[in-house]
């Protein structure tokens, strides 16, 4: 498939109109999936994808973004682009992470919804249509939400800590349980791909950027083979990413801590001070050497938090769009 024959979007669904909505077959729909280190669980994964998306006759595309894959994942992902009509398979110059791969699909995608899942099939592709289904009542961005997450015990302790960031920096809504399983409209996924960030967080996005979200009950089943990518020094390092590319919170905390630090250190200064001046002291010269570090070690650290604020809001600013490479592109 030609990158100019891909599914075009049949409207924009923004005003989805009365006659349209709840009908699955007046859209197109894009599948980005994520792939990592998956060669043995992605074909399946792709082939039960196509077959629900053929059964239903709905008008479609998946795009398979291989992230800097170890294994033979590219040559089985490649050759999937080549088999089958509507999908398209995307080669990242080497492993940037989920959320940028999830990103270069998203610009990839043409659909008027685009959905996103794993690629070894914890994400049952038949249940996409749930969350397709969900998105007909007029959502722009729908999660979905698991029975029961086949997950270790610290992947979970992993999401609800993230979960607790998310409310206090997106304000996902109470009640609300975000997962990489959802389906965004087609204007929720453009605006994420014109947000200028060196560091994608799609679930963040997708929360800053819809203003409709909802849930459907979706299945998780176990992975099929092999181990989970997820590793708890991947799950600090998103939280380190959510904390330090979309919240100023550590560097607020920083500035106050350093006028506490500072406050405490002219306070003391000044104690010594008066006992210098009543004579209560027997070390000659002591008093000033406290003094003097005592302000200027003040003023340094009031003067460093209130210099990483103006930093931190430049970086933001000036943040570069090309956050991923891709080297190659496949399709049939």
């Amino acid at each position: 498939m030609n990158h100019d024959d891909r599914p075009q979007p049949t409207s924009h669904p923004v005003g989805m109109s009365p006659a349209h909505r709840g009908d699955r077959r007046a859209f197109t729909y894009s599948v980005v999936i994520p792939v990592y280190n998956s060669q043995d669980l992605v074909g399946q994964t792709v082939e039960r994808l196509v077959d629900v998306f053929e059964r239903e006759s709905l008008s479609y595309e998946v795009i398979l973004v291989n992230d800097g894959s170890r294994d033979r994942s590219w040559e089985v992902v490649a050759s999937l682009a080549h088999h089958h009509d509507h999908v398209v398979a995307l080669n990242l110059l080497r492993n940037y992470g989920q959320h940028y791969a999830n990103l270069a699909g998203l610009r990839e995608a043409t659909g008027d919804y685009v959905i996103t899942m794993d690629d070894d099939g914890q994400n049952p592709p038949d249940e996409v249509l749930k969350l397709i289904d969900e998105a007909m009542t007029g959502r722009d961005a729908v999660f979905g939400k698991f029975e029961r997450k086949q997950a270790a015990g610290y992947r979970r302790l992993g999401t609800k800590v993230i979960n607790s960031m998310n409310r206090r920096i997106f304000g996902q809504p109470k009640g609300l349980i975000l997962s990489n399983f959802r389906i965004l409209r087609r204007d929720v996924v453009d605006r994420i791909c014109a947000s200028r960030t060196a560091h994608p967080y799609i679930t963040g996005q997708a929360l800053l950027y819809s203003s409709n979200r909802s849930n459907a009950d979706v299945r998780h089943e176990q992975r099929a083979g092999g181990k989970s990518h997820y590793s708890p020094l991947r799950i600090v390092q998103l939280v380190f990413t959510i904390l330090f590319s979309y919240s100023s919170f550590p560097l607020r905390l920083a500035a106050v801590g350093g006028f506490i630090i500072s406050a405490v250190s002219f306070l003391l200064g000044a104690v010594y001070l008066l006992k210098g001046a009543f004579g209560q002291t027997q070390v000659q010269g002591w008093t000033t050497t406290v003094v003097l570090l005592a302000i200027f070690n003040g003023f340094t650290i009031a003067l460093l938090s209130m210099l990483g604020e103006y930093v931190v809001r430049t970086l933001n600013a000036v943040s570069a769009h090309e956050t991923y490479h891709v080297v190659e592109r496949v399709s049939d």
